[in-house]
């Protein structure tokens, strides 16, 4: 039984979910909201594919923000949707798996190569709470201008700054700061940008 991991904690689960606290993904307006994100997803693929105009209309309603001639290829996979913020002139490549239990931003004019995964779930280490299927989140930030080579992982919790590029296959465990090419995994960096 998990209640004992929230005894004198009033909140609902998706309360402490948004609070990035631990949670038990059980709470029935979360499912709700996936239900919705998953739906949208797969409108928005389907539009997308038939040149449907009602496209753009889609996908602004699946994510938390979508910047002015931003563009994602689908398909796109999302845990809600809402929690994904697009910023202007970014483009996304097929594939984007984004687990935005806690907020992703993506900055302006970024470019994310194919399937790039952001994920914000982190899982406890000890097995108890494990099993006991208790997770949290921590908020993924990729800054103006950054590029995500194809195949790059960024884990929960990781900043990227302005301007710099993550090569293909990368997987991110760690901040990355502004104005660097970091590669590897965990990524590493390599050099400066001038």
């Amino acid at each position: 039984m998990t209640a004992h991991y929230f005894a004198g904690d009033p909140r609902t689960n998706r309360e402490r979910m948004l609070a990035g606290d631990l949670y038990i993904a059980d709470d029935p307006e979360s499912e709700r909201l996936h239900r919705r994100g998953v739906r949208l997803a797969d409108d928005y693929h389907r539009a997308e594919v038939a040149g449907d105009p009602a496209a753009r209309a889609i996908l602004a309603d699946l994510v938390g923000t979508l910047g002015e001639d931003a563009h994602i290829n689908p398909p796109l996979f999302v845990d809600y949707g809402e929690n994904l913020h697009v910023g202007d002139r970014t483009f996304v490549n097929y594939n984007l798996t984004a687990l935005d239990v806690a907020a992703i931003t993506i900055g302006a004019d970024c470019q994310l190569g194919p399937n790039v995964q952001l994920l914000t779930p982190t899982h406890p280490i000890d097995p108890q709470p494990r099993r006991d299927k208790l997770e949290a989140a921590e908020p993924i930030t990729i800054e103006d201008n950054v590029w995500l080579g194809g195949g790059v992982i960024v884990c929960p919790g990781v900043t990227i700054g302005e301007n710099s590029v993550i090569g293909a296959g990368s997987v991110v465990t760690k901040d990355i700061p502004a104005n660097v090419v970091a590669v590897g995994n965990p990524a590493r960096v390599i050099r400066s940008i001038e």
